[in-house]
């Protein structure tokens, strides 16, 4: 990178080796920004999710190069259970961004523009000074309706004090921000409808997939569906394990790769169900055995629970399921329907057990069409969502708000 090179930094709550869809998203669209014309910095704390995974560290700072990426590891506050309290969330995500904001405060001057990356909401706090007081461009990354999903989910009241505040800060933060680029149109037409932003700030930034790391391989698949990511709230997995018990194939299995929140329910649920046998909880694996998990089996499920709050959720995992020619077997609402009609890549189902039962069955004993849907789904990743191509994009909108 030449010394007059210009140079971005990114505020992300999560980052390898933490195990997230958008900790594995900011990794590789910073690596293609940096092969281009950009020097990225990019701030996070220390790894700490799924929470309870990895050791806590204590120290203030610590820096790492990777593919061409500086990483500063901001000490903040890292929950040690699997499914922390309130408080210790809050302590998460509050002690991260404002000590991004301090180093910032320190180091800013060195950057020709500043991103953070949403969810959760909080990393905004390290940019909003900068964007009120300072000349340096400012895009704000929205990947959800994190609000939406606290009030859905139950985590918090709605119509309380908390949403309130927390509607006003995140207002504030979007019409600060000299942009904001959001996964879906859906979540970007709803920004512009519920803080009056312009319109013309808003760009779309779809999540993606490497897919030269996400690809078919040459083995020989098993009868094996498979999820891969966070097992949390909003998944409905409960409706996956409950399908098992109808699946006629004798030999089908539901492989859950990842951990979260709900991890401990679950299995409590397949016990009380009678698919212990037919349903595997491997835990965390490494990122780079992911692909050869998808290459061995014969489905993907992308299960978002039927709820309006995450009607412009597109779960990243159904980008990468696709892109290793895996069949995708959607519920849900919103923009994932429209993901699978637009690819020809899956089947999109009701959120009812029996129904899924009955999918995973048709394809589970149709390899011909298993074939056809993985062949269209990969041509559509390749095409529109390959991470070369939004790191591209991305590259094209610092330019410019950096006048460039």
């Amino acid at each position: 990178m030449a010394d007059d090179s210009p140079r971005v930094v990114v505020v992300s709550q999560h980052y390898p080796p933490d195990r997230s869809g958008n900790a594995s998203r900011v990794s590789d669209t910073c690596s293609h920004l940096a092969e281009g014309d950009w020097d990225v910095t990019v701030v996070a704390p220390p790894p700490a999710f799924p929470h309870g995974q990895f050791d806590r560290s204590w120290k203030r700072k610590t820096t790492e190069t990777v593919d061409g990426v500086t990483a500063h590891r901001l000490w903040a506050w890292q929950p040690a259970s699997e499914d922390p309290g309130f408080l210790a969330r809050m302590a998460y995500y509050v002690l991260f961004p404002l000590h991004a904001l301090l180093w910032l405060l320190v180091n800013h001057r060195e950057y020709d523009a500043i991103v953070t990356s949403s969810p959760p909401i909080f990393t905004g706090l390290a940019g909003l000074p900068f964007g009120l007081l300072t000349d340096t461009p400012w895009i704000v990354d929205v990947r959800d309706l994190w609000i939406d999903a606290a009030v859905g989910l139950g985590f918090i009241d709605g119509g309380g004090v908390i949403e309130r505040a927390s509607r006003w800060y995140e207002g504030t933060v979007l019409r600060t921000a000299d942009r904001v680029t959001v996964t879906t149109r859906v979540l970007g037409e709803d920004l512009v409808d519920r803080y009056g932003l312009d319109g013309d700030s808003v760009r779309h930034l779809p999540n993606g997939v490497d897919t030269d790391e996400f690809r078919p391989t040459d083995v020989d698949r098993e009868p094996t569906i498979v999820y891969a990511g966070n097992v949390g709230h909003a998944q409905d997995l409960d409706a996956c394990i409950r399908a098992m018990s109808s699946v006629g194939s004798d030999d089908a299995t539901l492989r859950i790769v990842g951990d979260g929140d709900t991890r401990e329910r679950l299995e409590r649920l397949a016990d009380e169900a009678g698919v212990t046998d037919r349903v595997e909880f491997t835990g965390l694996v490494p990122r780079e055995t992911v692909p050869g998990i998808f290459g061995e089996a014969m489905i993907g499920v992308a299960p978002l629970k039927r709820d309006d709050t995450l009607e412009y959720a597109v779960p990243t995992k159904a980008y990468e399921y696709m892109a290793c020619e895996l069949p995708v077997v959607a519920t849900g609402v919103g923009e994932i329907e429209t993901l699978i009609d637009e690819s020809g890549g899956g089947v999109f189902v009701a959120n009812d057990a029996e129904r899924l039962a009955t999918t995973f069955d048709s394809l589970l004993s149709d390899v011909e069409r298993r074939d056809e849907l993985g062949a269209s789904g990969r041509t559509h990743m390749v095409e529109r969502y390959d991470r070369g191509v939004v790191a591209g994009e991305l590259a094209r909108i610092l330019d410019e708000v950096a006048g460039r």
